[in-house]
């Protein structure tokens, strides 16, 4: 596969990424390199990572955080920060972040902000991080349950994917990474989406490929709005009522905590629904991508009150403008609009057509 360039970055892929990174190394020859993992891939990605990395005499550290979403947190990136300075990092130092979205979202802000930021990698080891949180510079933690709060846009140095790694995750890691993929069609390309749509007729060989035109939808996107001012919004489509239904999850002591493509997924359902009342986007397509989704994912029933709080934390959502919460909705398949205003009636409508699904 083709290395993609991005604005400030490169990501590669398999066969050649440990070759890229010994390269790099040779050239940069970084005083410390430090590898931040979390408790899952230390056990299951490390030895393999360490295996093939050849650091020559560059010192190696590895730090583990706490693997879960409720660890995003600033305390872990002070721990992280207190760690690197016990160790002597300096602003030479290079932070590789081995693990998935969560690693490499805290590990990005740390080193981007650590001594006004050092040099980092990310080396993507989740479906969802792979397709998602490689490509952009996205970095930040978390403020309590609400998602990405405190963080800085900056995009390190490489990102290495080796897609063998996914061999070492849980099914429901698997299905939350596919719903970002999924997206990826339903805002860009039509035929992609389709292509993903039938799980059953997929192979490995087929989801390398999968997942090499997800990172460059992403990247065409990314590239042509690296700030996010306008284009790079569509990227959040399902995100405004998904963070909020991940972050209810994530606080209520009655729900289970869903992973973020699994909130995603319904995020996008009750969005689609919106687009059709909204834009007039078409109810053949509103059930296809219903069907689409139900296949995979298991249907979650909220009650009213829940659904009143969902909407309340819609007020945090990053798109917002001037108290105003603005959705991203689809005309069409392939045809993304930008900055809608939906009225809380309307989302409520949205809840029940979901949940008249199962």
């Amino acid at each position: 596969m083709i290395s993609i360039k991005t604005k400030a970055s490169v990501v590669h892929f398999n066969s050649v990424i440990y070759q890229e990174l010994e390269t790099y190394l040779q050239t940069k020859n970084p005083s410390m390199i430090f590898v931040l993992v979390d408790m899952n891939t230390h056990e299951d990605c490390l030895p393999q990572f360490l295996s093939h990395m050849n650091s020559g005499d560059i010192p190696v550290e590895v730090m583990e955080m706490p693997d879960g979403e409720e660890h995003k947190t600033i305390d872990i990136c002070m721990g992280v920060w207190e760690a690197m300075s016990e160790y002597g990092a300096d602003r030479q130092s290079l932070l590789i972040n081995l693990g998935g979205g969560v690693v490499t979202d805290l590990g990005g802000f740390v080193a981007s902000t650590y001594m006004r930021g050092i040099n980092y990698i990310n080396v993507p080891t989740s479906l969802l991080a792979m397709v998602d949180a490689s490509v952009g510079g996205k970095t930040g933690v978390d403020l309590g349950v609400l998602k990405n709060q405190v963080g800085v846009i900056s995009e390190g140095d490489m990102v290495l994917i080796d897609t063998s790694f996914l061999s070492t995750l849980p099914q429901n890691q698997m299905v939350s990474g596919y719903a970002e993929m999924l997206k990826h069609g339903l805002i860009r390309d039509r035929s992609y989406f389709e292509r993903l749509s039938d799980l059953s007729q997929l192979t490995l060989d087929d989801l390398d490929q999968l997942i090499y035109e997800s990172v460059v939808i992403k990247n065409n996107v990314v590239s042509e709005d690296p700030s996010e001012k306008g284009l790079r919004k569509i990227l959040n489509f399902g995100h405004t009522l998904g963070h909020a239904i991940e972050s209810y999850c994530l606080e209520s002591d009655m729900r289970d905590t869903l992973l973020h493509g699994e909130a995603i997924a319904i995020g996008m359902m009750l969005e689609t629904y919106l687009s059709s009342e909204l834009l007039d986007f078409s109810k053949a397509d509103l059930e296809l991508i219903s069907s689409t989704f139900l296949k995979t994912y298991s249907g979650v029933n909220f009650n009213e009150k829940e659904i009143d709080y969902i909407i309340d934390l819609l007020k945090h959502d990053k798109k917002n403008s001037h108290g105003k919460v603005k959705f991203v909705l689809l005309e069409a398949i392939g045809k993304p609009k930008l900055d809608c205003e939906v009225e809380n009636t309307l989302i409520h409508k949205a809840f029940n057509y979901y949940q008249s699904l199962f």
